[in-house]
C-alpha cells in the first residue's frame, strides 16, 4: 500500500492556452481539485510555494480553505522555503491552519530552490547571519520552527497582562499537537536526509536532486532514503519516518492524453547546473499506455523505498482534466503495482 497524492505549482498565466488565468484561478482551482482528488479516493493535497512568481506564494490561507472544504485528505506542502519565512509567526499560521483541517497538516519544509529574484529573502528582511550561508539561514529558521511547534513555554509573562494568562512560560498559539511530528524536510542531497533524520522530520525527496553519483535519479533516491533511515534509527525515534518522492506520472488512456503527454513517451533524466557550483539531475517525466507504465514504475527503485508518492500535475489544463489525470492513476496504475 503507497498513499497517493498530487503535488500543483499553482501557475496561472494570461495565456489563451491557459485554463488558470488570474491569481484568483489558481487559488480556487487548487482548493476544487483538492476536493475532487479526496472524492476520488487520493491521499493528499500538497502545492508548491514560490515567492515573486505567478504561483502559490502564501501557502496559509490555502491550506486552511482546503481544510475546511474537506475531511479526509492530507494537506501539506512540497515545499516552504525557509529562507523567507518567521518561523514565529510561521508556527501561529501553521496551528491555525491544522486545527481548521483537524490536525491533517503536512508541511513540507526546506532550504528553497533558485528563485526568480536575486536574494529574494532580502526583500522579506531576513539575512544570513556573519560566516553564515543562505541555506545556513534556512536551517536555522527550520531549527527554531520545530522548536516552537513542541508547545513548550518560552516567553516572560507580563505581570499585568490584558487578559489572564496560564502559569508558567508562555508558549504561541494557538498550538496544534501532533503537528511537530507532521514536518517533512525537501532534500536534495544525501547530507540533508541525515540532518533532517536527526531533527526527526519526515523526507521529501522530489524529481530534482544533486548528482553525487552519475547514477539514474531513482537509484540515487534510493540511496538517499537508505541513509536517511539509517539516521533516524541511529537517532533513536519512537515513531516510524515517512518518506515521499514526486514523479510526473501521466497515464495515456485518451487522445486527449496522448496529445498532451504523448511526446514525453522517450523522456530521459537529464543532468545540468541549478546554480554555478551544484550540478544536479533532474527526473525524467513517465507517460505510456497503462500497462507499460506499470511496468516502467516496478522499476522505479526510490517509489517502491517511499510510502508516499506525489503526483506533480499540469495544473494550467484545468480541475476536470487534472482530476482525470489523478483518476487514470488511481484506477489503472496503482491497483497493478499493489498500491491499492
Amino acid at each position: 500500500m503507497k498513499k497517493i497524492g498530487f503535488l500543483s505549482f499553482g501557475h496561472w498565466a494570461s495565456s489563451p492556452h491557459s485554463q488558470v488565468r488570474t491569481a484568483a484561478d489558481g487559488l480556487l482551482q487548487s482548493i476544487d481539485l483538492a476536493v475532487a482528488a479526496e472524492e476520488l479516493g487520493a491521499d493528499g493535497a500538497y502545492f508548491r510555494v514560490h515567492h515573486f512568481a505567478r504561483q502559490l506564494g502564501s501557502p496559509f490561507p490555502l491550506l486552511a480553505a482546503v481544510g475546511a472544504r474537506t475531511r479526509r485528505i492530507e494537506i501539506g506542502t512540497a515545499v516552504i522555503d525557509m529562507r523567507y519565512e518567521n518561523p514565529m509567526y510561521m508556527a501561529e499560521d501553521a496551528g491555525a491552519a491544522d486545527i481548521i483541517a483537524g490536525g491533517r497538516l503536512q508541511l513540507g519544509i526546506s532550504r528553497g530552490s533558485p528563485e526568480q529574484v536575486i536574494d529574494g529573502w532580502r526583500y522579506f528582511g531576513y539575512a544570513p547571519r556573519d560566516g553564515e550561508t543562505a541555506a545556513d539561514m534556512a536551517r536555522r529558521h527550520a531549527e527554531v520552527f520545530l522548536e516552537v511547534l513542541g508547545g513548550q513555554g518560552f516567553a516572560q509573562p507580563h505581570p499585568r497582562p490584558m487578559f489572564p494568562n496560564p502559569p508558567g512560560l508562555l508558549r504561541l498559539e494557538p498550538h496544534s499537537e501532533g503537528l511537530r511530528e507532521r514536518i517533512w524536510w525537501g532534500s536534495s542531497s544525501n547530507a540533508t536526509s541525515r540532518w533532517a533524520a536527526k531533527l526527526g522530520m519526515n523526507l521529501q525527496s522530489s524529481t530534482l536532486k544533486d548528482d553525487e553519483t552519475g547514477e539514474p535519479l531513482h537509484v540515487q533516491q534510493r540511496r538517499q532514503i537508505e541513509a536517511y533511515r539509517q539516521a533516524w534509527k541511529e537517532a533513536g525515534h519512537r515513531r516510524e519516518p515517512r518518506v515521499s518522492v514526486s514523479r510526473s506520472i501521466f497515464a495515456l488512456v485518451d487522445d486527449r492524453d496522448r496529445a498532451y503527454f504523448g511526446g514525453d513517451a522517450r523522456s530521459q533524466d537529464q543532468v545540468g547546473y541549478i546554480d554555478a557550483n551544484t550540478r544536479a539531475i533532474f527526473g525524467r517525466s513517465y507517460a505510456a499506455e497503462p500497462d507499460v507504465l506499470v511496468a516502467q514504475l516496478a522499476a522505479d527503485e526510490a517509489i517502491a523505498a517511499a510510502d508516499t508518492l506525489l503526483l506533480t500535475v499540469p495544473n494550467q489544463l484545468g480541475v476536470d482534466y487534472n482530476a482525470h489525470v489523478i483518476e487514470s492513476i488511481l484506477k489503472f496504475v496503482a491497483p497493478e503495482l499493489g498500491w491499492r
